[in-house]
């Protein structure tokens, strides 16, 4: 197609079928998005630029972006954010992107800490990444304070250029750590972590997306894929004040449940479970009792 000529449906049509052509799972929206990207207006403007004849440099980055889409590179990359419930934050190959399923985690967490008149709650947030639960809880408990934790370097620099971006940075601390092995002696009214839960083997199987373009060590959770919410929950009583809960996000079904198995084998009160978008039973949470469990 010549792109000096053609006109932006144009385009867009040749775009979803190239999309089509490669594999992407949703290709007219990803072109859609790429294509007001490109333009500069909202997705829910497209309608009004569709027979206009573009200029070269918004055709030429159009076609770029194209290609790379083409080439399975994250939508999300491309753009070079993602919005992630009322807040947006930069993404790169080195956090994992937000998904929507992790917002009703965030949704969870909020309906677990306690209420403003209990004071300034404190949430330690694992394996942070891209720091987007961490600054969503932030905005919307403005009384909030978060630690946010993740082994990666520069996992954690993405995340503490979109807590600064955000204006965030007085109420969330981010802290390059395996687990709590470098955090400070603490106690946390709350912890939350959409951790690695992928089994290793299905790692592989995954779309090229995730398996070529985002980090593994977000993704893979080892042979079973429990290998970091063995340790999360063994690990986190003695980061709890008594009665506080531990959120987590897992792979879902039997995983969910073997997760709350691991919860009630460590000592956690008031287990219980939610279903994500699709259904899936995926989130998990458990109380530190008030008495009687042994810090770890």
């Amino acid at each position: 197609m010549r792109l000096a000529v053609a006109r932006v449906r144009e385009l867009l049509d040749d775009a979803v079928a190239r999309l089509t052509a490669a594999g992407v799972a949703s290709p007219r929206v990803d072109a859609e998005w790429l294509l007001a990207d490109a333009l500069g207006v909202r997705r829910g403007a497209l309608h009004t630029e569709l027979a206009r004849v573009p200029g070269p440099v918004m055709a030429e980055r159009y076609e770029a972006s194209i290609r790379r889409r083409v080439e399975r590179v994250p939508l999300q990359h491309i753009i070079g954010t993602q919005a992630f419930r009322d807040i947006t934050v930069r993404v790169s190959a080195d956090a994992l992107v937000p998904r929507p399923e992790t917002e009703l985690l965030a949704s969870w967490v909020l309906e677990l800490l306690p209420s403003p008149a209990a004071g300034a709650p404190l949430v330690i947030d694992v394996g942070t990444g891209s720091g987007c639960l961490a600054g969503a809880l932030a905005s919307e408990r403005r009384d909030l304070t978060v630690v946010a934790l993740d082994a990666s370097p520069a996992a954690a620099a993405v995340a503490r250029a979109n807590i600064a971006a955000l204006g965030l940075g007085g109420r969330v601390t981010v802290v390059v750590s395996d687990l709590f092995a470098s955090l400070a002696p603490i106690r946390a009214d709350l912890i939350v972590s959409n951790p690695p839960y992928i089994p290793s083997r299905v790692v592989d199987t995954l779309a090229p997306e995730i398996t070529d373009h985002e980090p593994r060590r977000a993704i893979d959770g080892g042979p079973d894929g429990l290998d970091v919410l063995r340790r999360l929950v063994a690990g986190a009583p003695r980061w709890l004040r008594p009665g506080a809960p531990l959120v987590l996000e897992t792979a879902g079904g039997d995983q969910a449940d073997a997760v709350m198995n691991l919860m009630a084998d460590a000592g956690f009160a008031d287990i219980d479970s939610r279903h994500d978008l699709c259904g899936v039973n995926r989130f998990v949470a458990g109380r530190r009792p008030s008495a009687g469990l042994r810090d770890a």
